[in-house]
Protein backbone atom coordinates (compact mmCIF):
# COMPACT_ATOMS: atom_id res chain seq x y z
CA UNK A 1 0.00 0.00 0.00
CA UNK A 2 1.47 3.34 -1.04
CA UNK A 3 1.33 6.27 1.37
CA UNK A 4 1.46 9.91 0.34
CA UNK A 5 3.39 12.13 2.75
CA UNK A 6 3.04 15.93 2.63
CA UNK A 7 6.34 17.46 3.79
CA UNK A 8 6.94 20.84 5.39
CA UNK A 9 9.36 21.69 2.60
CA UNK A 10 6.62 21.12 0.06
CA UNK A 11 4.29 23.37 2.00
CA UNK A 12 6.81 26.20 1.89
CA UNK A 13 7.05 26.12 -1.89
CA UNK A 14 4.42 28.32 -3.56
CA UNK A 15 5.30 27.19 -7.08
CA UNK A 16 2.85 24.89 -8.83
CA UNK A 17 3.10 23.42 -12.28
CA UNK A 18 -0.06 23.87 -14.33
CA UNK A 19 0.83 20.80 -16.32
CA UNK A 20 1.43 18.75 -13.19
CA UNK A 21 -0.77 19.86 -10.27
CA UNK A 22 1.13 17.57 -7.91
CA UNK A 23 4.52 19.03 -8.81
CA UNK A 24 4.82 20.60 -5.36
CA UNK A 25 5.29 17.12 -3.92
CA UNK A 26 8.89 16.04 -3.90
CA UNK A 27 9.65 12.62 -5.25
CA UNK A 28 11.29 11.92 -1.91
CA UNK A 29 7.94 12.49 -0.24
CA UNK A 30 6.48 9.39 -1.82
CA UNK A 31 7.25 6.27 0.13
CA UNK A 32 6.18 2.71 -0.46
CA UNK A 33 6.36 0.66 2.75
CA UNK A 34 6.39 -3.06 2.89
CA UNK A 35 3.33 -5.05 2.04
CA UNK A 36 2.55 -5.55 5.74
CA UNK A 37 -0.33 -3.36 6.81
CA UNK A 38 0.25 -1.06 9.78
CA UNK A 39 -2.76 -2.65 11.53
CA UNK A 40 -2.91 -6.39 11.26
CA UNK A 41 -6.19 -7.64 9.85
CA UNK A 42 -5.68 -10.80 11.90
CA UNK A 43 -5.86 -8.97 15.24
CA UNK A 44 -9.21 -8.42 16.88
CA UNK A 45 -10.50 -4.91 16.23
CA UNK A 46 -10.81 -4.15 19.94
CA UNK A 47 -7.10 -4.73 20.42
CA UNK A 48 -6.37 -1.54 18.47
CA UNK A 49 -6.55 1.64 20.52
CA UNK A 50 -8.51 4.52 19.05
CA UNK A 51 -8.76 8.02 20.49
CA UNK A 52 -11.81 8.62 22.67
CA UNK A 53 -14.00 11.57 21.69
CA UNK A 54 -16.06 13.34 24.31
CA UNK A 55 -19.70 13.72 23.20
CA UNK A 56 -20.77 17.18 22.15
CA UNK A 57 -23.33 18.74 24.47
CA UNK A 58 -25.55 21.64 23.58
CA UNK A 59 -26.08 23.87 26.59
CA UNK A 60 -28.75 26.44 25.82
CA UNK A 61 -29.99 28.86 28.38
CA UNK A 62 -32.15 26.69 30.66
CA UNK A 63 -34.76 29.42 30.95
CA UNK A 64 -34.51 31.64 27.85
CA UNK A 65 -36.64 34.75 27.90
CA UNK A 66 -39.64 34.94 25.56
CA UNK A 67 -39.00 36.30 22.09
CA UNK A 68 -39.49 40.04 21.72
CA UNK A 69 -40.76 39.44 18.19
CA UNK A 70 -43.29 36.71 18.95
CA UNK A 71 -46.92 37.29 18.09
CA UNK A 72 -47.87 37.42 21.76
CA UNK A 73 -45.15 39.97 22.55
CA UNK A 74 -46.09 42.17 19.62
CA UNK A 75 -49.75 42.14 20.63
CA UNK A 76 -48.81 43.12 24.16
CA UNK A 77 -46.79 45.99 22.71
CA UNK A 78 -49.94 47.34 21.06
CA UNK A 79 -49.29 46.31 17.47
CA UNK A 80 -52.05 45.40 15.03
CA UNK A 81 -50.98 42.33 13.06
CA UNK A 82 -52.02 41.39 9.53
CA UNK A 83 -52.02 37.81 8.28
CA UNK A 84 -53.13 35.35 5.63
CA UNK A 85 -54.88 31.98 5.75
CA UNK A 86 -53.15 29.17 3.86
CA UNK A 87 -55.58 26.52 2.67
CA UNK A 88 -53.53 25.17 -0.24
CA UNK A 89 -50.73 23.77 1.95
CA UNK A 90 -48.37 24.85 -0.82
CA UNK A 91 -44.83 25.51 0.49
CA UNK A 92 -44.28 27.84 -2.47
CA UNK A 93 -47.31 29.98 -1.68
CA UNK A 94 -46.38 29.95 2.00
CA UNK A 95 -42.91 31.19 1.14
CA UNK A 96 -44.28 33.93 -1.10
CA UNK A 97 -46.67 35.02 1.66
CA UNK A 98 -43.83 35.18 4.17
CA UNK A 99 -41.54 37.11 1.86
CA UNK A 100 -44.38 39.51 1.05
CA UNK A 101 -44.41 40.71 4.64
CA UNK A 102 -47.46 39.16 6.30
CA UNK A 103 -47.09 39.18 10.07
CA UNK A 104 -48.37 35.62 10.38
CA UNK A 105 -49.65 32.69 8.36
CA UNK A 106 -52.57 30.55 9.52
CA UNK A 107 -52.16 26.93 8.43
CA UNK A 108 -55.78 25.89 8.06
CA UNK A 109 -56.31 22.22 8.81
CA UNK A 110 -60.02 22.83 9.36
CA UNK A 111 -60.89 23.66 5.75
CA UNK A 112 -57.67 22.98 3.86
CA UNK A 113 -56.82 19.52 2.47
CA UNK A 114 -53.66 19.05 4.50
CA UNK A 115 -52.95 17.42 7.84
CA UNK A 116 -50.08 17.14 10.30
CA UNK A 117 -47.45 16.04 7.77
CA UNK A 118 -48.31 18.85 5.35
CA UNK A 119 -48.38 21.37 8.19
CA UNK A 120 -44.85 20.34 9.13
CA UNK A 121 -43.65 21.12 5.60
CA UNK A 122 -45.19 24.59 5.80
CA UNK A 123 -43.58 25.25 9.17
CA UNK A 124 -40.20 24.28 7.76
CA UNK A 125 -40.76 26.57 4.80
CA UNK A 126 -41.66 29.53 7.01
CA UNK A 127 -38.86 28.99 9.52
CA UNK A 128 -36.02 30.64 7.51
CA UNK A 129 -38.18 33.74 7.00
CA UNK A 130 -38.98 34.03 10.73
CA UNK A 131 -42.67 34.34 9.88
CA UNK A 132 -44.82 32.98 12.72
CA UNK A 133 -47.34 30.26 11.99
CA UNK A 134 -50.67 29.55 13.63
CA UNK A 135 -52.27 26.15 13.13
CA UNK A 136 -56.06 26.02 12.99
CA UNK A 137 -57.22 22.61 14.16
CA UNK A 138 -59.72 20.55 12.17
CA UNK A 139 -61.75 20.03 15.34
CA UNK A 140 -61.79 20.94 19.00
CA UNK A 141 -59.98 17.98 20.58
CA UNK A 142 -57.04 17.14 22.82
CA UNK A 143 -55.57 14.71 20.29
CA UNK A 144 -55.40 17.25 17.46
CA UNK A 145 -54.05 19.92 19.80
CA UNK A 146 -51.27 17.61 20.98
CA UNK A 147 -50.15 16.70 17.48
CA UNK A 148 -50.23 20.31 16.30
CA UNK A 149 -48.39 21.69 19.32
CA UNK A 150 -45.64 19.08 18.99
CA UNK A 151 -44.80 20.63 15.61
CA UNK A 152 -43.89 23.91 17.32
CA UNK A 153 -46.17 26.61 15.86
CA UNK A 154 -46.35 29.99 17.58
CA UNK A 155 -50.11 29.84 17.79
CA UNK A 156 -53.00 27.39 17.85
CA UNK A 157 -56.60 28.15 16.91
CA UNK A 158 -59.51 26.13 18.29
CA UNK A 159 -62.71 26.15 16.21
CA UNK A 160 -66.26 26.25 17.57
CA UNK A 161 -65.69 27.36 21.17
CA UNK A 162 -69.20 27.93 22.52
CA UNK A 163 -68.68 28.43 26.25
CA UNK A 164 -66.11 29.26 28.92
CA UNK A 165 -66.06 25.55 29.74
CA UNK A 166 -64.91 24.83 26.17
CA UNK A 167 -62.30 27.58 26.45
CA UNK A 168 -60.91 26.13 29.68
CA UNK A 169 -60.65 22.72 28.00
CA UNK A 170 -58.80 24.29 25.06
CA UNK A 171 -56.24 25.85 27.39
CA UNK A 172 -55.82 22.56 29.27
CA UNK A 173 -55.07 20.82 25.97
CA UNK A 174 -52.08 23.18 25.57
CA UNK A 175 -50.60 22.78 29.06
CA UNK A 176 -48.67 19.87 30.51
CA UNK A 177 -49.79 18.34 33.82
CA UNK A 178 -50.47 19.42 36.48
CA UNK A 179 -51.74 22.59 34.77
CA UNK A 180 -53.39 20.74 31.90
CA UNK A 181 -53.72 17.41 30.13
CA UNK A 182 -51.38 17.78 27.16
CA UNK A 183 -49.60 14.53 26.41
CA UNK A 184 -45.84 14.80 26.65
CA UNK A 185 -43.08 13.75 24.29
CA UNK A 186 -41.10 16.94 24.83
CA UNK A 187 -37.76 15.13 24.71
CA UNK A 188 -38.09 14.26 21.03
CA UNK A 189 -40.59 16.53 19.23
CA UNK A 190 -39.92 19.49 16.97
CA UNK A 191 -41.42 21.99 19.43
CA UNK A 192 -38.43 21.45 21.76
CA UNK A 193 -35.93 21.28 18.89
CA UNK A 194 -36.15 17.49 19.28
CA UNK A 195 -35.02 17.73 22.89
CA UNK A 196 -32.03 20.00 22.26
CA UNK A 197 -33.78 22.96 23.89
CA UNK A 198 -33.35 21.94 27.52
CA UNK A 199 -35.38 24.91 28.71
CA UNK A 200 -38.51 24.06 26.73
CA UNK A 201 -40.57 22.96 29.72
CA UNK A 202 -39.72 26.19 31.51
CA UNK A 203 -40.90 28.54 28.78
CA UNK A 204 -43.15 26.70 26.34
CA UNK A 205 -46.21 28.78 27.24
CA UNK A 206 -44.46 32.16 27.08
CA UNK A 207 -44.76 32.63 23.32
CA UNK A 208 -47.65 30.26 22.58
CA UNK A 209 -50.74 32.15 21.38
CA UNK A 210 -53.99 30.36 22.22
CA UNK A 211 -56.93 31.46 20.07
CA UNK A 212 -60.57 30.47 20.54
CA UNK A 213 -63.08 30.95 17.73
CA UNK A 214 -66.53 32.38 18.46
CA UNK A 215 -68.76 31.25 15.60
CA UNK A 216 -72.29 30.69 16.92
CA UNK A 217 -75.09 32.60 18.60
CA UNK A 218 -74.55 30.59 21.80
CA UNK A 219 -70.88 31.56 21.81
CA UNK A 220 -71.69 35.25 21.40
CA UNK A 221 -73.92 35.06 24.48
CA UNK A 222 -70.91 33.80 26.48
CA UNK A 223 -68.20 35.81 24.72
CA UNK A 224 -67.25 37.94 27.74
CA UNK A 225 -66.75 34.84 29.87
CA UNK A 226 -64.76 33.13 27.09
CA UNK A 227 -62.46 36.15 26.79
CA UNK A 228 -61.88 36.13 30.55
CA UNK A 229 -60.69 32.51 30.74
CA UNK A 230 -57.11 32.29 31.97
CA UNK A 231 -54.82 31.34 29.11
CA UNK A 232 -57.04 32.50 26.24
CA UNK A 233 -54.98 35.11 24.40
CA UNK A 234 -57.27 35.88 21.47
CA UNK A 235 -60.93 35.50 20.64
CA UNK A 236 -61.27 34.97 16.90
CA UNK A 237 -64.55 35.97 15.27
CA UNK A 238 -66.00 33.57 12.68
CA UNK A 239 -68.36 35.66 10.52
CA UNK A 240 -69.34 32.97 8.04
CA UNK A 241 -70.32 30.37 10.60
CA UNK A 242 -71.97 33.06 12.68
CA UNK A 243 -74.10 34.06 9.70
CA UNK A 244 -75.04 30.40 9.22
CA UNK A 245 -75.95 30.12 12.89
CA UNK A 246 -78.34 33.05 12.43
CA UNK A 247 -79.86 31.61 9.26
CA UNK A 248 -78.06 33.85 6.77
CA UNK A 249 -75.52 31.48 5.27
CA UNK A 250 -75.61 33.24 1.91
CA UNK A 251 -75.65 36.73 3.35
CA UNK A 252 -73.01 37.33 6.05
CA UNK A 253 -73.37 41.04 5.38
CA UNK A 254 -76.99 41.02 6.53
CA UNK A 255 -77.93 43.63 9.13
CA UNK A 256 -78.75 41.01 11.77
CA UNK A 257 -75.37 39.32 11.30
CA UNK A 258 -73.56 42.63 11.57
CA UNK A 259 -75.36 43.46 14.79
CA UNK A 260 -74.54 40.08 16.31
CA UNK A 261 -70.91 40.46 15.30
CA UNK A 262 -70.73 43.94 16.89
CA UNK A 263 -72.16 42.48 20.10
CA UNK A 264 -69.43 39.84 20.14
CA UNK A 265 -66.73 42.42 19.41
CA UNK A 266 -67.85 44.68 22.25
CA UNK A 267 -67.85 41.73 24.63
CA UNK A 268 -64.22 40.91 23.88
CA UNK A 269 -63.12 44.55 23.95
CA UNK A 270 -64.48 44.91 27.48
CA UNK A 271 -61.71 42.62 28.67
CA UNK A 272 -58.22 43.87 29.40
CA UNK A 273 -55.50 41.71 27.78
CA UNK A 274 -53.05 43.07 30.34
CA UNK A 275 -55.19 41.74 33.16
CA UNK A 276 -56.26 38.30 32.01
CA UNK A 277 -58.40 39.42 29.09
CA UNK A 278 -58.11 38.58 25.40
CA UNK A 279 -57.27 40.38 22.19
CA UNK A 280 -59.83 40.60 19.39
CA UNK A 281 -59.02 38.78 16.15
CA UNK A 282 -60.99 38.17 12.99
CA UNK A 283 -61.42 37.76 9.24
CA UNK A 284 -61.95 40.56 6.77
CA UNK A 285 -64.88 40.16 4.38
CA UNK A 286 -65.80 41.82 1.08
CA UNK A 287 -68.31 43.99 2.91
CA UNK A 288 -66.02 44.44 5.93
CA UNK A 289 -62.46 45.19 4.77
CA UNK A 290 -59.33 44.89 6.94
CA UNK A 291 -59.06 48.62 7.62
CA UNK A 292 -62.55 48.61 9.16
CA UNK A 293 -61.63 45.78 11.50
CA UNK A 294 -58.58 47.71 12.63
CA UNK A 295 -60.69 50.75 13.38
CA UNK A 296 -63.07 48.69 15.49
CA UNK A 297 -60.31 47.44 17.79
CA UNK A 298 -59.13 44.20 16.18
CA UNK A 299 -55.47 43.52 16.93
CA UNK A 300 -55.17 40.51 14.61
CA UNK A 301 -56.67 40.81 11.15
CA UNK A 302 -56.65 38.06 8.54
CA UNK A 303 -57.29 39.78 5.25
CA UNK A 304 -56.69 37.14 2.62
CA UNK A 305 -56.87 33.45 1.75
CA UNK A 306 -54.37 31.99 -0.68
CA UNK A 307 -57.05 30.20 -2.71
CA UNK A 308 -59.10 33.40 -3.01
CA UNK A 309 -56.12 35.51 -4.04
CA UNK A 310 -55.26 33.12 -6.85
CA UNK A 311 -58.91 32.69 -7.86
CA UNK A 312 -59.45 36.45 -8.10
CA UNK A 313 -56.24 36.97 -10.05
CA UNK A 314 -57.06 34.09 -12.41
CA UNK A 315 -60.60 35.33 -13.06
CA UNK A 316 -59.35 38.85 -13.71
CA UNK A 317 -56.65 37.57 -16.04
CA UNK A 318 -59.07 35.47 -18.10
CA UNK A 319 -61.64 38.27 -18.24
CA UNK A 320 -59.00 40.79 -19.30
CA UNK A 321 -57.87 38.58 -22.16
CA UNK A 322 -61.37 37.75 -23.38
CA UNK A 323 -62.41 41.40 -23.26
CA UNK A 324 -59.32 42.38 -25.22
CA UNK A 325 -60.14 40.00 -28.09
CA UNK A 326 -63.87 40.69 -28.16
CA UNK A 327 -64.45 43.25 -30.88
CA UNK A 328 -67.38 45.58 -30.32
CA UNK A 329 -68.33 44.05 -26.97
CA UNK A 330 -70.89 46.20 -25.14
CA UNK A 331 -69.18 45.75 -21.83
CA UNK A 332 -65.63 46.02 -23.17
CA UNK A 333 -63.50 47.79 -20.60
CA UNK A 334 -66.27 47.99 -18.00
CA UNK A 335 -65.65 46.72 -14.51
CA UNK A 336 -67.82 44.09 -12.92
CA UNK A 337 -69.69 46.20 -10.38
CA UNK A 338 -71.49 43.23 -8.87
CA UNK A 339 -68.45 41.16 -7.95
CA UNK A 340 -68.35 40.00 -4.39
CA UNK A 341 -71.31 42.18 -3.42
CA UNK A 342 -73.54 40.01 -5.60
CA UNK A 343 -72.22 36.83 -4.01
CA UNK A 344 -72.75 38.09 -0.48
CA UNK A 345 -76.39 39.06 -1.05
CA UNK A 346 -77.79 36.19 -3.08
Amino acid sequence: MATLTYTAAAAASPKLSLRNPLSFISSKSLSFPSSKPSISLLKPLNSTKFPTLSPLKCSPNPSPSPSTSSLKSRLRNGETLYGIFLLSFSPTLAEIAALSGYDFVVIDMEHGPGGIHESLQILRTLSPTNTPAIIRLPEFSAAWAKKALDLGPQGIMFPMIDSPKDAKKAVSYCRFPPDGIRGSAHTVVRASNYGINEGYLSNYMEDLLIMCQVETVDAVKKVEEIAAVDGVDCVQMGPLDLSASLGYLWDPGHKNVREMLRTAERGVLKSDPGDGGAFLAGFAMPHDPPVELGRRGYHMVSGAVDFALFRNAALADVKSFKNSVTVGSDDDGEEDKDGDEKYWSE
